[in-house]
């Protein structure tokens, strides 16, 4: 089967979505704490191996360190690790004829925080996680559509001849609140469930007359975060409607310039992205924390710029002396288009190790190839130690069968990071997929305005658009194309092939608190669903990281 990429030759639910108020307070983690109350953590690495460490240099305030204090601060270590791999991606970019000044780029997360040199806050606990049914309600702060939804909804099909109020069909109650301003009507979301319970009875006439009325109502993605999650939606349905074959991954380099600019900027103004990697990162460096022979099987590398704050710690145990310096593989799972992003990836992480003086092998196994030959695709060693990054993507393209093989990899961690509200989660449908969309997709776009308000003033509107294009519409092009596979719930699928889940560490309790702490957005906060850790907007959980062990 051919591979559009050369390999490397070296050898190689929450879906329940619980309405929590939460307060944060930061505490000392008291007595049952493995540390002292003087005891600031110097590095993700520092406290993986020992329980008990010693007191260490107070970390400086995040607004005023510079490069000679920046390894006291972990997170101001991610972020001139990240800052430096996006110049390396520049720098790469116009050797290959790709450069693209014409996106000026934010000012980075590290450059709005305020003093982080606290100990370890206490994170609230969601309820557990459990399925919805039928008979579920939700608040409408869930949606954080408070100024457009007023009531609670079901999950009670559509019926145009119904007396039952439908989740978004609330015209009549706005008009009993407003009868001079009826603009604010969702009539636009309840033209998009029909339009999505068309495709669950094979109505594609009856479809085709929804999309029309959706053109009309849905020209263009401006608007409240809702209206502008609702148009990429009715584009992902039109799409899939008229059978296009609309790439859902950028298809030339001016795209790829694109999405890779989108994605500094998303990483400059939102702690999103960094939380997703930190707390990953931070679980594979406990794992791993010893081993000299180091392979990661990454099914979701994007474009690999949440590694550059591991090596870059890597490189800062090794010349502190506390290691040895780490052979590091990374093995890649990437769609058969990957292949300009994969050769970007590539020789961008590899100057990047070189820098740092780390040894660095990359290999790219496309989805189809390990979807036909599973782990056998990829090349093993028996000296090495072995973690896993999954995502909702790759259970999108393959399954969850493959984890029944994994056990033959003896991962030392697997670690799950969704950043996609797992849409259609337990029930997996056109209709359950958009409504799970809405809600999520509203929320993240607005916690990108505030992010973007704390940056520039709100005077970005343009940098919010493309990042929303570049970003976020192929994953929603992707959910939907995917809402009708029926597969095992990934949960499920890990318990099932014998994983159990194992409780983060306590240090990246620390890493996400001092982080938001640093953003400084009101509407983020961390909180806990049973072993999982979430990146919450007010009530919406924005990204949920799980670690996994055998």
């Amino acid at each position: 089967m051919k591979v559009p990429f050369s390999g490397n030759n070296h050898s190689q639910s929450l879906n329940s979505k619980p309405v929590v108020t939460t307060t944060r307070t930061t505490t000392s983690p008291g007595s049952s704490a493995p540390t002292t109350s003087s005891y600031k953590p110097k590095s993700d690495l520092e406290l993986c191996g020992s329980h008990s460490p010693v007191a260490k240099k107070v970390i400086p305030t995040c607004a005023t360190a510079n490069i000679s204090t920046i390894r006291d601060d972990p997170l101001q270590l991610g972020d001139h690790a990240l800052n430096h791999h996006f110049e390396v991606w520049d720098s790469l970019m116009r050797e290959l004829g790709l450069d693209d000044d014409s996106i000026p780029i934010s000012k980075p997360i590290s450059q709005l925080g305020t003093h982080c040199d606290q100990q370890y806050s206490s994170i609230p606990e969601f309820p557990p996680v459990s399925s919805f049914g039928s008979s579920t309600r939700f608040e409408p702060s869930e949606f954080s559509l408070l100024s457009d939804i007023t009531t609670t909804y079901s999950t009670a099909p559509l019926s145009h001849n119904s007396n039952i109020i439908h989740p978004f069909d609330l015209s009549g109650e706005i008009q009993n609140l407003n009868n001079n301003n009826l603009n604010v009507g969702l009539a636009y979301v309840d033209e998009l469930i029909r339009l999505a319970e068309c495709f669950e009875t094979n109505s594609l006439q009856l479809g085709q007359v929804s999309l029309a009325r959706l053109n009309q109502q849905l020209r263009s993605p401006t608007g409240k975060p809702l209206q502008r999650a609702a148009f990429y939606f009715k584009e992902a349905f039109q799409s899939l409607l008229s059978g296009s074959t609309r790439q859902t991954h950028p298809a030339s380099s001016s795209e790829i310039i694109q999405t890779i600019k989108a994605q500094k900027m998303f990483s400059g103004i939102s702690p999103v992205p960094m939380f997703s990697s930190f707390t990953a990162n931070q679980a594979v460096l406990e794992a791993l924390e010893g081993s000299i022979h180091v392979h990661i099987i990454d099914f979701d590398i994007g474009l690999g710029n949440h590694w550059a704050s591991f090596l870059t710690e890597l490189a800062d145990k090794a010349e502190s002396g506390k290691a040895t310096p780490a052979m590091l593989r990374i093995t890649a799972i990437v769609p058969e288009e990957y292949a300009m992003e994969s050769k970007l990836i590539k020789e961008n992480l590899t100057q990047f190790a070189c820098e740092l003086n780390i040894r660095l092998d990359i290999d790219f196994v496309s989805i189809s190839t390990f979807e036909y030959l599973s782990f056998k695709a990829i090349k093993l060693m028996d000296s090495e130690n072995v973690a896993v990054l999954l995502s909702p993507a790759i259970f999108r393209h393959v399954g969850t069968g493959f984890l029944d093989d994994l056990r033959r990899v003896s991962p030392l961690v697997v670690m799950h990071v969704d950043g996609e509200g797992q849409m259609g989660f337990e029930a997996p449908s056109y209709r359950q997929t958009l409504i799970d969309g809405l809600d999520f997709y509203s929320s993240l776009f607005k916690s990108l305005e505030a992010a973007n308000f704390k940056s520039s003033g709100g005077g970005r509107g343009d940098l919010i658009r493309r990042i929303e294009t570049f970003l976020f519409l192929p994953k929603i092009m992707e959910a939907v194309e995917a809402a009708s596979r029926r597969n095992t719930p990934w949960r499920e699928a890990l318990v099932t092939a014998g994983l159990r889940q194992v409780r983060l560490g306590q240090f990246a309790d620390f890493q996400a608190e001092c982080l938001l702490r640093r953003a400084n957005i009101i509407g983020f906060h961390v909180a806990k669903q049973q072993e999982e850790m979430l990146l919450c907007w007010h009530n919406r959980p924005l990204v949920a990281t799980s670690a996994w062990r055998y």
